[in-house]
């Protein structure tokens, strides 16, 4: 590749776009690129690419003579031409005044000779630290070469928000945490975050870290996690998506508009005369859920042999919003496995049965069992049948 016209529009970008990380490409054409990918972010913020005109904003009228400088460089069409997925080198869709009469170095002249130049008290051309901010935080969303990768995440997700499976939640103060894995919906559209950068310091003095987020569009973007919490305050309907996997379900409290009331789950104790059962009543616990009244569910307890053939009391009961019953219960009943009751009893034809939804657990255990999916800590804990008691994983 020549490289006279090329060194010589980097040289001129160089004060714009500072060198990026090392790639194995000449200095100067990562310039080239690095002044592009200011073109580029400006077009995505804007909806049109950069124009010339004295009413226009100086930073705007520098972009405009840079697109023009790369639309009329061969080397530079080349070297840009996999990156420019807003098609602007060929400015087919776009109409600009003739930019023949413009330069860089004219512009700059033009910024020397400006009105009140010599009075030092007054700005002129200089973006608030706000504007400036705003700039940094934008991060072109570009297309998804393995969108293949994610597109059946996203379908995915679609069916369990439709079967209840998965819940929309509102995105508060409380809840704004981002880690991988996780789904949103930002602007109408469903984002997953498939990467988490390691942590850098802003100009603030601020930890942040570098996001790879993939839309359900088929674009991404490597925002920057703070710049996406910003974004969720600035869009009332952005919303959370998870799942009893994730532990983040609403229990009790106010439900949101567009909440589903899925149920409750119950702790029974049994009122059973069963040995065992009456050796340990205070430890022995049934757990379930159901979508309709507990008092009915349990109505006709002692002839049925899930209820050990026995009056029951209920002694806790939560109610759970917007997600899947069968799903929660499951959950609930992995957890506490390893204190599965292992008991037979004679139904009433005489047939021996061995009931599973029964659980040598505590009370407490169950509480915070129960606290610990509210809060999304319940995926570090296990339960130790031995100690009585949940315990980190």
């Amino acid at each position: 590749m020549r490289n006279s016209d090329l060194n010589e529009l980097a040289d001129e970008l160089a004060e714009f776009a500072p060198a990026e990380k090392a790639t194995g490409r000449p200095a100067s054409e990562e310039r080239v690129i690095a002044g592009f990918e200011e073109v580029q972010r400006f077009v995505g913020k804007h909806g049109r690419v950069p124009q010339h005109g004295e009413d226009r904003d100086i930073f705007e009228r520098l972009y405009a003579v840079r697109l023009d400088r790369l639309r009329a460089l061969p080397d530079c069409r080349a070297l840009l031409k996999p990156l420019d997925h807003q098609q602007l080198l060929s400015g087919a869709v776009f109409v600009a005044e003739p930019a023949a009469a413009y330069n860089v170095d004219q512009l700059a002249a033009e910024l020397a000779a400006a009105p009140d130049a010599d009075d030092v008290t007054v700005l002129r051309y200089v973006r608030t630290s706000a504007e400036k901010r705003a700039a940094e935080e934008i991060a072109d969303r570009k297309p998804c070469t393995d969108f293949a990768t994610f597109q059946p995440m996203f379908e995915r997700v679609a069916t369990e928000i439709k079967t209840g499976l998965r819940q929309s939640q509102p995105i508060t103060a409380s809840n704004r945490a981002i880690e991988v894995g996780d789904f949103f919906v930002l602007d109408g559209v469903t984002v997953y975050v498939a990467e988490v950068g390691e942590p850098l310091k802003t100009t603030a003095g601020e930890v942040d870290r570098r996001l790879r987020l993939v839309f359900a569009n088929g674009t991404e973007s490597n925002l920057l996690l703070r710049s996406l919490q910003r974004a969720f305050y600035d869009d009332p309907a952005a919303r959370r998506l998870v799942s009893p996997e994730t532990g983040q379900l609403s229990f009790g409290g106010e439900l949101e508009a567009d909440d589903v009331e899925s149920g409750t789950i119950y702790v029974l104790r049994s009122d059973s005369d069963h040995p065992y059962v009456t050796q340990h009543r205070d430890l022995i616990h049934k757990i379930g859920v159901t979508g309709g009244k507990v008092e009915a569910r349990i109505g006709n307890a002692e002839y049925d042999s899930t209820y050990l053939l026995a009056k029951v009391e209920v002694v806790a009961t939560y109610r759970l919003a917007g997600i899947n019953r069968s799903r929660m219960e499951s959950l609930f009943h992995k957890l506490f496995t390893p204190a599965r009751l292992d008991i037979t009893i004679q139904d009433r034809f005489g047939r021996p049965v061995q009931p599973e939804e029964w659980f040598l657990v505590p009370l407490f255990v169950i509480d915070e069992a129960v606290a610990r999916i509210k809060d999304g800590s319940i995926t570090g804990y296990s339960y130790d049948p031995k100690a009585a008691k949940l315990v980190k994983a």
